[in-house]
């Protein structure tokens, strides 16, 4: 086994603590060859200090398209040639969106809005459109709605919504390169006041953009240093019309790679497959990750790609004997 390896099973798996930006440049730099002794290692760090549980969440967007911002990869920018148009869902659409969500046995549902941040018309449908979701659906309600200030913070802690997604979609070094209308330090800024907040901090960002290994390492270690309750992890699914839609998709080995790294850097945080795992993984590479570091799957279509059918991952959990985590289990 390499060093890099025997090191990660001490300092991870026995000792629970997460390996540094170089160790985790190391693991990404593994060959092939040690690929199946990495990714059950990350599957044993899993075990271990996450538990067999699997989480499942659906997601929906409440408005879509016509985002003011320039991130390179999104078709919902306004900015770029990419055929999503605006729209906005109605409040019983919204509804009947999270009953389905919650059929799947899923305990997690949240509601994302393509924009720079919420203005009042988005607070007020956010604040409709959960109070009859708690009232119709047994479900947990998470968030996405862009850049805050303390004030909408407050207000979606007021709501109920208990997680807020906000992703920093790359590195630090890496971001002026796919995003130019705001900075990476005005997403860590919300982050900081979600968590101070007491909602739950979910972050993560997209593999794939044309980083380097080494700022995949890096993102890996900035994201530990937030140390979110939850990391999504997504893989570059090139959309025509934007400025990324001929970037090449991740290599699926690359892509496994990173979710043990990921895995090995955050030994306790939730590691939820999101988009792009399947043009990057398949059916084969899907269960290799769950079998290498991943502990929650978003289930059904994203936001403007889409997945697989929520039936063929709660099949898979149920043939590798992985439990779904029950809502008592998030409250």
């Amino acid at each position: 086994m390499p060093e890099i390896l025997e090191m990660a099973r001490a300092q991870v798996l026995a000792g629970g603590a997460g390996l540094g930006e170089a160790q985790i440049l190391e693991v990404l730099r593994l060959g092939d060859d040690h690929l199946p002794e990495l990714l059950q290692l990350a599957h044993d760090v899993r075990t271990k200090w996450c538990g067999p549980e699997v989480e499942v969440e659906g997601i929906v967007s409440l408005k879509t398209g016509g985002c003011p911002e320039d991130c390179h990869f999104c078709s919902q920018s306004g900015l770029f040639a990419s055929p999503v148009r605006s729209v906005w869902l109605d409040i019983p659409s919204l509804v009947e969106a999270a009953r389905q969500t919650a059929a799947t046995g899923a305990t997690e549902f949240c509601i994302v809005a393509a924009v720079r941040g919420p203005d009042q018309r988005l607070m007020a449908q956010m604040r409709e459109g959960v109070k009859a979701i708690r009232e119709a659906v047994e479900i947990q309600v998470a968030a996405s709605l862009g850049m805050l200030t303390r004030e909408q913070v407050d207000e979606l802690v007021d709501m109920g919504v208990h997680r807020y997604n906000h992703n920093l979609e790359t590195c630090r070094s890496f971001f002026p390169r796919v995003v130019t209308t705001h900075s990476w330090e005005e997403r860590w800024s919300t982050l900081t006041m979600v968590r101070e907040s007491g909602m739950e901090v979910c972050c993560g960002g997209i593999l794939g953009l044309g980083e380097s290994v080494e700022q995949r390492a890096e993102f890996a270690a900035q994201l530990a240093e937030l140390d979110p309750h939850e990391v999504p992890m997504n893989f570059l699914n090139p959309r025509p019309g934007t400025p990324l839609g001929d970037q090449p998709v991740v290599e699926g080995r690359d892509a496994l790679r990173a979710i043990a790294a990921f895995r090995l850097a955050m030994p306790r945080t939730i590691l939820r497959y999101a988009g792009g795992r399947e043009i990057t993984l398949g059916d084969l590479g899907t269960r290799d990750g769950l079998l290498g570091g991943i502990n929650a799957v978003i289930v059904g279509n994203y936001l403007t790609t889409l997945g697989r059918p929520a039936t063929e991952d709660l099949a898979l959990l149920a043939e590798l004997k992985m439990p779904v985590k029950a809502l008592s289990a998030t409250l």
